[in-house]
């Protein structure tokens, strides 16, 4: 089972205490990082893109960092969430899987309740 953590959320929430309440949600499995925001987005534009590449360039993420997310991700998840496709008339591509499209749903799913927890501290 995986386990989700929050710390610190893009939604704030200041009450006349001046006190806010910040948190983010990332899921981890075995205390290793599955699903941040971060791996979420790659994981999009790689199925806007078809490419790796090119996905990690439109985050200005390098080729190798995209890849180790990928591969951390594949290995914790249990089917892969991007396939490489080699060859082809027009060289490889990478496809976002039917698990790494429910895996995105499943954590911004996720992260929604958790900004919906963040408003009611009010």
């Amino acid at each position: 089972m995986y386990k989700a953590r929050a710390r610190k959320i893009t939604h704030r929430q200041q009450g006349e205490t001046g006190y806010e309440v910040h948190g983010r949600v990332w899921v981890e499995k075995d205390g290793k990082l599955y699903l941040g925001w971060g791996r979420i987005v790659l994981l999009e534009k790689i199925e806007e893109l078809g490419s790796i590449a090119a996905a990690a360039r439109a985050m200005k993420l390098g080729y190798r960092n995209a890849w180790l997310w990928i591969d951390a991700m594949n290995r914790l998840a249990p089917a892969p969430l991007v396939e490489k496709v080699i060859g082809g008339e027009y060289g490889g591509h990478a496809k976002v899987t039917k698990e790494g499209k429910k895996a995105i749903a499943q954590y911004k799913e996720l992260r929604e309740e958790f900004q919906e927890f963040i408003k009611q501290m009010r």
